[in-house]
């Protein structure tokens, strides 16, 4: 399937796996590029020289392209921006903030740059400050999160902008990519259902809470600081929740989840722990390859798609 973005990242399949902290690393962004997606690292908020490591060892794993996710909040944003032009990175995606002080660096070096928009406003403003696309965010996905869904959020800035964008947030198949691809989108952005990847190195016990969710099974803290997360619901998530209702000070709050995601990721505490995940994390069933996964939605998605067009011819 051929899109403005599979060129523009000179990739065999529009989707991209998410930028997912602690769980985006080198293991897993190399296996969904070996699957002819598009793997990122998660830079999070890693010191550049665990980001220069991190993309060397992807480099030894594939030889096709994959890129680097950087949070701008992310005191070390500089250094990660520098390392990436240096390891001769050609994709960046971009969180929490404004891209722009990087662009003429990373433009000079032919790094295509795609930042996560969460509004109209700020897709328009990404284009106009020289993004290659953008990739619009609904409030399903899992971590942060804005407050448009994506199917009302994808339409409106594929209006607002002409360069592509790839929709993200609640997909999860090939119905949820299908879905994306009628709204306008060009590609999809993956996060939850790449954690539950064989070669993905969450810890299993953070593996069996996705897909044993249900629907129902995901709830958002942090509304009343502004900085929503969506995650699976358990025991950090009822005592956040309750201190946030009693109005419990931004300090206390932070000292609740402080190092929560890597406990979850890594030590696979799924009481304490942060589990972020989607909305989607109820259609999520069974652990597979990355390339198990992209082929499973690649040929529902084109089923679907042809069928539309043929009802429609």
């Amino acid at each position: 399937m051929k899109t403005r973005v599979t060129e523009l990242l000179n990739i065999e399949y529009p989707i991209i796996q998410g930028g997912m902290a602690w769980v985006a690393e080198y293991h897993l962004a190399a296996a969904v590029s070996e699957a002819g997606g598009l793997g990122l690292i998660g830079a999070a908020s890693a010191p550049p020289e665990i980001v220069r490591e991190q993309i060397r060892k992807a480099k030894e794993l594939t030889k096709k392209p994959f890129g680097v996710n950087v949070m701008l909040l992310n005191p070390n944003a500089d250094e990660v921006a520098k390392v990436i032009v240096e390891e001769g990175i050609k994709v960046v995606t971009t969180g929490a903030g404004n891209p722009g002080k990087y662009m003429e660096m990373w433009k000079a070096a032919g790094v295509k740059v795609i930042p996560v928009v969460a509004s109209v406003a700020l897709a328009k403003m990404m284009e106009r400050a020289g993004a290659d696309a953008v990739i619009a965010e609904g409030t399903e996905s899992g971590g942060h999160i804005g407050a448009a869904t994506t199917m009302t959020l994808v339409p409106q800035v594929v209006d607002a902008v002409s360069i592509p964008v790839i929709a993200a947030g609640g997909i999860g198949d090939g119905r949820g990519f299908a879905a994306a691809m009628m709204l306008g989108a060009e590609a999809v952005q993956i996060g939850t259902r790449f954690v539950v990847a064989n070669e993905s190195i969450v810890h299993d016990n953070y593996k069996q809470k996705i897909i044993k969710a249900k629907d129902i099974d995901s709830e958002v803290t942090g509304l009343s600081t502004g900085h929503p997360i969506r995650q699976i619901r358990n025991k950090m998530t009822r005592e956040y929740l309750q201190k946030e209702k009693d109005g419990a000070p931004f300090e206390e709050l932070e000292l609740l989840t402080l190092g929560s995601l890597r406990k979850a990721v890594m030590e696979g505490d799924v009481i304490n722990g942060t589990l972020m995940a989607g909305q989607i994390a109820g259609l999520i069933s069974k652990e597979q390859s990355c390339k198990e996964i992209i082929q499973e939605i690649m040929e529902q998605a084109v089923e679907l798609l042809q069928y539309q067009q043929q009802s429609n011819g």
